[in-house]
């Protein structure tokens, strides 16, 4: 029977918890923000007066039995799946759960190197063996695609023992793999098929974007609604269709690794995000993807940017591509990636989602309006007139390929370490993850052996001022190696 997906039980049960006036002798310590008053006051105090803790009325995240049960099934019905399950920690620990849901400690999980650093501390935390393809590039964007069915036929024919697929949908960047054919061949082979849609969950909702994983039988799929769907940051939802994976399982991975102390204001979001995607997510994303289909066409008016899109559907690894991910190649302006996004934040005062080497990347969402997107494109207009023709040299970089493995990602974890300077760390096994940040894509990790190219790209990074993380010398003049 389906739910009517205009309800919000969870949204309810806090507007009357809160209209009840309750005297709290609970937890948070604020009591209603009155132990907080600087920041009631910027915020408002109805704000802090909801921020509550879980009692009887409002439910509880690790076994919810009423408004939070209630809410997950309405979630799972707009979602086309059997399960949900409400997150705090937003994918992060969806993707974590996944893993540990489906590997025990030595088995095998096939994934693209260009996922996010979740994944693998999935592996670290669960002791699954990673069984890494390469996903298909292009050089000219310099920037990862998806995965090609033939790269997961081979990946499986040497590995029949594996226990999981991972797959982003879609990438960073936009781009979706054939996941259907992927989905069916895994199931053949009696492997589960695990999806990270931090960057998709708004895809269930329009016939235009790339197809969402529970809808083509996926098992599992980690949707980050703070992203795309509008609900507050740090929400996220875990999503399961039955067969492979049971979802006792799953709750009790979850309850290993999410606070008893969940948020009211963030599942909150999830409720109303899900009621509006739902009710008016056709409506509501037609016209996000006319605002991204319009401001592609301006930015490609523009001498020397190339918003990219659709016209890469049909390139190897490219199924399908989400029109909302507006991906600009910088490039023909003489200037790098990282450089265009600090012109923008700080001349411009527009915040894009990353820069890299050669692009920007805007994230297009339910919450852009025509304002928005029209600053954006006379800011590039300028941009343009101030660097085009400059003739400044920009030696691209070639994307990097997948690494060796030496040691699985939990032991070298645990393994014994030591520093050595970033230039004669060539050959040695990295003990530690470094990434840029966005977008979290690690460029080694704990375990795999640090090449020439890895060395040669941080140093890039550095010299672009970027973010980089996760390293235990924030000046990455040194990193960890294994070894005494």
């Amino acid at each position: 029977m389906f739910k009517n997906q205009n309800q919000t039980p969870l949204f309810d049960a806090i507007k009357a918890y809160h209209d009840r006036s309750v005297i709290p002798f609970d937890v948070p310590g604020h009591k209603h923000g009155v132990g907080l008053k600087e920041l009631g006051e910027y915020l408002g105090p109805k704000v802090l007066e909801i921020d509550v803790n879980s009692m009887k009325p409002l439910d509880n995240i690790s076994n919810p039995v009423s408004v939070i049960k209630d809410a997950q099934e309405l979630m799972a019905e707009a979602y086309m799946c059997d399960h949900a399950f409400f997150l705090v920690n937003g994918t992060t620990s969806g993707v974590q759960a996944m893993i540990m849901s489906v590997c025990q400690p030595g088995d095998k999980i096939i994934l693209p190197r260009n996922a996010h650093k979740s994944a693998v501390n999935g592996m670290i935390l669960s002791g699954a063996l990673p069984i890494y393809i390469q996903p298909e590039t292009n050089d000219e964007l310099g920037i990862a695609m998806g995965v090609t069915l033939e790269s997961i036929e081979k990946a499986i024919a040497k590995n029949t023992d594996a226990k999981a697929i991972f797959l982003i949908n879609p990438t960073y960047y936009g781009a979706a793999s054939d996941i259907k054919k992927i989905i069916k061949l895994a199931h053949r082979h009696g492997i589960a098929v695990l999806l990270d849609e931090a960057h998709g969950a708004h895809l269930s909702f329009h016939k235009d974007l790339p197809i969402s994983g529970m809808e083509v039988g996926g098992d599992m799929a980690a949707v980050s609604l703070h992203k795309t769907g509008g609900s507050l940051t740090q929400s996220s939802a875990l999503l399961l269709n039955e067969g492979f994976i049971d979802k006792n399982t799953v709750r009790t991975t979850l309850n290993l690794m999410q606070t008893t102390s969940a948020s009211y204001l963030l599942m909150t979001s999830l409720d109303i995000a899900r009621k509006m995607l739902a009710t008016e997510g056709e409506k509501v994303i037609s016209k996000t993807l006319g605002l991204a289909r319009y401001a592609r066409e301006e930015i490609n008016k523009i001498e020397g940017l190339y918003a990219f899109g659709k016209e890469l559907v049909g390139e190897p690894g490219v199924h399908a591509f989400d029109e909302t991910k507006l991906g600009v190649n910088v490039s023909g302006l003489g200037i790098s990636g990282f450089k265009a996004y600090d012109i923008l934040r700080d001349e411009y005062n527009i915040q894009m989602e990353l820069g890299d080497a050669y692009n920007i990347l805007g994230i297009i969402s339910v919450g852009d309006t025509e304002e928005s997107i029209q600053a954006l494109i006379d800011a590039l207009k300028d941009m343009s007139s101030k660097y085009s023709g400059k003739n400044i040299k920009f030696k691209k970089k070639k994307v990097l390929e997948n690494p060796e493995v030496i040691v699985s990602p939990r032991n070298a974890f645990y393994a014994r370490k030591r520093f050595v300077k970033l230039d004669e760390a060539e050959g040695e096994i990295s003990g530690e993850s470094i990434m840029a940040y966005p977008p979290g894509i690690p460029i080694v990790t704990p375990g795999e052996r640090i090449s020439a190219e890895m060395i040669e790209y941080i140093k890039f990074l550095k010299s672009q001022n970027s973010i980089l993380t996760d390293m235990e010398d924030p000046t990455l003049k040194n990193v960890k190696v294994l070894g005494v």
